[in-house]
């Protein structure tokens, strides 16, 4: 039941990122500092992408990861919108953080555990 609520959440993180990042710019939310929130979001979707597919973490840093480049990518295709490099870096290093943070978290568990 836990897993299938972080998968739930996960898939959700995701879909809201992809909308907060292609959507229109007055319909992005603003929380704080621009850089941060784009760091956060993305290290909070590879955490909880992590948690979710725990068995399958390179796959899943390849998968946040190439999220975060691909939607910078395809700000390109909106009007309002321009990705940039900076910006694609920013979110890479929130979702390696993100995955690496599941990871130490995943070993612990299975330390604690046995």
């Amino acid at each position: 039941m836990f897993r299938k609520i972080i998968i739930i959440l996960a898939w959700s993180a995701l879909l809201a990122v992809a909308f907060a990042t292609l959507s229109p710019i007055g319909l992005r939310p603003h929380v704080g500092n621009v850089s941060g929130e784009r760091f956060w979001a993305f290290a909070l979707v590879g955490l909880l992408f992590g948690i979710a597919y725990p068995r399958h973490l390179w796959l899943v840093t390849l998968m946040v990861g190439g999220a975060a480049v691909g939607l910078e990518v395809l700000q390109h295709l909106t009007p309002d919108r321009h990705g940039q490099v900076p910006d694609a870096l920013i979110k890479l290093a929130g979702a390696l953080s993100g995955t690496g943070l599941a990871y130490v978290l995943i070993g612990t568990m299975r330390k604690i555990s046995t």
